[in-house]
């Protein structure tokens, strides 16, 4: 008997697939995949891209329970949660969520999450590219390599107290990130979401 399984995605512009003009971003790649093995008889794994650009945990957990509520499969639900690029920017020294908040806000999403979902994967947050390593951007953020290692050590020990699946993008593109990442040195470019593409698929296979 095959099922129809939801796959819900949230997460920030990296999740939305922003600046690749081409695939669309890594979720869209699966998307299409999902569909395709669909058609050739497996499982239907129906995946939602809620992501939205700029959003840090804080503003997921004012949505995620009438996101969940609003979409979930009787036969069963994953998500993935992939929050921490915005939540570490700093502007005039603060950051936009720090480290202890970040780690409450992660456990209250799984919370919400569990309500819903045997499934959670937990998503690694992508390396900055050198140009934009401690540098002020243009919209006064500054991020740093070194708090992206924090802040992901804190996703990776959630993930390993609660047994939860862990997403190492950080690893996929990390030896080729000046090739992988966009100009704007924060998000991927079309190369860059295929490597995260690349890296997702045989979690959603397990599915099909």
């Amino acid at each position: 008997m095959k099922k129809m399984i939801y796959g819900l995605f949230f997460g920030d512009s990296i999740t939305y697939g922003e600046y690749d003009g081409v695939f669309g971003g890594w979720v869209d790649i699966l998307k299409r995949y999902a569909l395709q093995k669909f058609h050739e008889g497996s499982n239907e794994l129906i995946l939602f891209n809620l992501g939205i650009g700029g959003e840090t945990t804080e503003g997921l957990l004012k949505r995620m329970p009438y996101e969940l509520a609003a979409r979930n499969s009787a036969e069963g639900n994953i998500v993935f949660i992939g929050y921490g690029a915005n939540d570490l920017a700093t502007k005039d020294g603060i950051s936009m969520v720090d480290p202890l908040q970040f780690r409450n806000n992660i456990n209250e999403a799984i919370h919400h999450a569990k309500q819903y979902a045997d499934d959670i994967y937990l998503v690694s947050i992508l390396p900055v590219s050198q140009k934009v390593d401690g540098i002020v951007s243009a919209t006064g953020k500054l991020r740093t390599n070194e708090d992206v290692l924090v802040y992901n050590q804190i996703v990776k020990d959630i993930a390993s107290e609660k047994s939860l699946h862990y997403v190492d993008f950080y690893s996929a593109v990390l030896e080729d990130k000046e090739i992988l990442i966009s100009a704007d040195g924060v998000h991927p470019n079309e190369k860059g979401y295929g490597v995260m593409a690349e890296t997702a698929i045989p979690i959603v296979e397990k599915y099909l």
